[in-house]
């Protein structure tokens, strides 16, 4: 599944995402969202989260919810 939309990401899912510094790379990080920080429902780059890690990307693929 795709990262775009909101309502598909839930605190707690796996997911991976894209840092800032690896946009260019495209280097994924997997992970398990604690914070959903985008308050738009849709986002055509993926809607940025934070990890349990810290770490914050936006993402562009759930692996479960």
């Amino acid at each position: 599944m795709q990262g775009t939309n909101r309502a598909e990401i839930k605190v707690g899912a796996r997911v991976k995402v894209v840092q800032k510094q690896d946009q260019r790379s495209g280097r994924l990080t997997e992970g398990v969202v604690r914070d959903i920080l985008t308050k738009s429902g849709l986002h055509p780059h993926g809607i940025k989260v934070r990890l349990e890690s810290g770490i914050v990307g936006r993402v562009k693929e759930i692996l479960d919810g």
